[in-house]
């Protein structure tokens, strides 16, 4: 979890890059702490998307995550019959 001195420091060390430049030390800081915002950031959208729930104008209500496991485990199906088919 990204905290608001973690946010903080972000920006600080952003803002001395500009004026001033940094070290190895405070680039590798940066670099880690960008990744850090990054996977939380990522991690934030994915649990986001993934509570989406769409209603048809039928009524019916579509489970974006469900629908989209079912999609992936087609694909992958696809992708293993086209294999052994290639194989033999």
């Amino acid at each position: 979890m990204v905290t608001q001195e973690t946010l903080d420091r972000i920006n600080e060390l952003y803002h001395k890059s500009k004026a001033e430049g940094l070290t190895d030390a405070e680039t590798a800081e940066q670099k880690e702490l960008r990744a850090l915002y990054i996977k939380a950031f990522r991690e934030n959208l994915r649990g986001q998307l993934e509570s989406i729930k769409i209603q048809n104008p039928d009524g019916s209500i579509i489970d974006v995550k469900e629908r989209h496991e079912q999609k992936m485990k087609k694909i992958a199906e696809e992708n293993i019959k086209e294999a052994q088919r290639k194989g033999n």
